[in-house]
């Protein structure tokens, strides 16, 4: 048997990734940048033995349905060509986020599972070669694989589509990301399926790619000059952009909830009190707002009077991917 485990964190994309350029390769349509986070993380094992007759999928200890377990046996199936390998699987995956609500679940756990993959074969993959890997299980779990901001460049080929550092002079450890979930349960439409549609029916969509570029390369002066109202600037205008494409789908869409609508108004009218914020929405309802760490006890008291202690969560910036030794009774 070989059995491996690790641990990634959840990563928020400041400048979007938005579309697929090859859909196989999950190649997108525009580079992208992002924070990791410390808050919410996967922690994910693998065990492949002769001794299995299929591949099986655990989630927070209950087994999935044939759907979600076709889903990770091609990521398996990627593995295993690679390696010259016919074992099937068994893989246990704990998310401490939850799934499917707009937080960034899918880039954690895919992380995961290709750390896991790794250590389980001791591949000894480089970061780079560990990004491109995840990549073909969910776009964003490239940027997982780092900690700290990181930009996905979109490339042209599964060799050159990769996330790395983006360098920071630890800046980042100056702000938090504060999480308002208005809605932790599944969402209707997944981040997969809007996004495709996005792409084949938004008259929108055209606007987003001619901006993104430009929005990227506004991220990252920020992040050099340690500029916070100018990341967090280009944060929000580029969060709205993205949202706004779904809008113009056919037939429409939008992941906005009444209370989404809310946190914006909130956040704008903590702006003109003087506190700056920025906030910023993945495919699900919930609102993430950019704070710098030294403002964030006033951020969270004047939200307070409108949403509750558990439905605020704070988080800062977080590690990159993490190997855990697999205990033996966890084993088969």
């Amino acid at each position: 048997m070989y059995a491996g485990k690790a641990r990634a964190y959840t990563n928020i994309a400041l400048i979007k990734y938005w579309g697929k350029n090859d859909e196989h390769l999950i190649l997108p349509m525009n580079s992208s940048l992002s924070l990791t986070l410390d808050a919410f993380y996967t922690e994910t094992s693998v065990y492949f033995d002769e001794t299995l007759t299929e591949d099986s999928f655990f989630l927070d200890g209950k087994q999935q349905d044939s759907k979600q377990t076709a889903k990770i046996s091609k990521f398996l199936d990627l593995v295993r060509q690679q390696q010259n390998l016919a074992l099937f699987a068994k893989v246990d995956s704990k998310n401490f986020v939850p799934t499917a609500a707009g937080l960034a679940s899918s880039a954690s756990g895919l992380a995961a599972l290709a750390g896991a993959c790794s250590d389980a074969l001791n591949l000894q993959l480089t970061k780079t070669e560990l990004s491109r890997l995840a990549r073909r299980g969910s776009g964003s779990a490239c940027r997982s694989i780092f900690g700290g901001f990181a930009e996905w460049q979109k490339g042209d080929s599964d060799q050159t589509s990769f996330a790395q550092t983006v360098p920071s002079d630890n800046w980042e450890n100056e702000l938090a990301m504060l999480f308002v979930l208005v809605d932790d349960g599944m969402k209707d439409i997944s981040s997969r399926d809007g996004m495709k549609r996005t792409v084949d029916t938004s008259s929108f969509y055209s606007g987003w790619l001619d901006n993104v570029e430009a929005d990227l390369a506004v991220a990252k002066q920020a992040i050099k000059e340690k500029d916070f109202n100018k990341l967090g600037q280009v944060t929000e205008a580029n969060g709205l952009r993205m949202h706004g494409t779904t809008l113009a789908a056919v037939p429409p869409f939008t992941y906005w909830s009444p209370d989404s609508l809310k946190v914006m108004q909130l956040v704008r009218l903590a702006r003109q009190k003087g506190l700056p914020c920025y906030f910023t929405m993945d495919a699900g309802p919930n609102v993430k707002i950019l704070v710098e760490k030294k403002n964030l006890p006033a951020l969270k008291l004047f939200l307070s009077e409108h949403f509750s202690k558990e439905q605020l969560i704070t988080a800062y910036a977080g590690p990159g991917i993490e190997g855990i030794p697999v205990e033996r009774s966890e084993e088969l």
